[in-house]
């Protein structure tokens, strides 16, 4: 194994966390304009979507942090591989490419609660067009 070979996962890395932050900030925009709308009007779907914002939140810290540190092992094995250890560059590379895995698995997973949060939103909205008496096309 080559110093180029964990450098390849630099950009990869750099990516995943930069989309990660994104992800950050518009749960942050989410939670701060759901406490808005609660402060104006008490509605039953707000107490749903606290509770998958929250999990959310969890999910994102948790995926952050294993995104860093794959990042940090990936650096600590080109560290190892630079100064010949080749056998500890190979091991700290692979437990980065675990680490990047474990990140990936949080990441699919704040995907199904995001999902499910749009799911509530459409469940609301759904009833209070009924609750209008407007009709709702079922196309799909």
């Amino acid at each position: 194994m080559t110093l180029t070979t964990p450098a390849l996962l630099f950009p990869a890395i750099s990516l995943l966390l930069l989309a990660y932050t994104n992800r950050f900030l518009v749960l942050a925009q989410l939670i701060r304009k759901l406490a808005d709308e609660e402060r104006n009007q008490h509605q039953e779907a707000n107490a749903r979507q606290i509770l998958l914002l929250r999990q959310r939140i969890s999910l994102t810290k948790r995926m952050q942090l294993a995104g860093v540190f794959s990042f940090l092992l990936c650096t600590l094995s080109m560290f190892a591989l630079f100064l010949s250890l080749e056998l500890t560059g190979m091991v700290l590379f692979g437990i980065s490419l675990v680490a990047l895995s474990v990140s990936l698995i949080y990441s699919l997973w704040e995907i199904q609660i995001s999902t499910n949060a749009l799911n509530v939103q459409l469940q609301d909205v759904e009833a209070q067009l009924r609750a209008s008496g407007k009709h709702l096309g079922g196309d799909a």
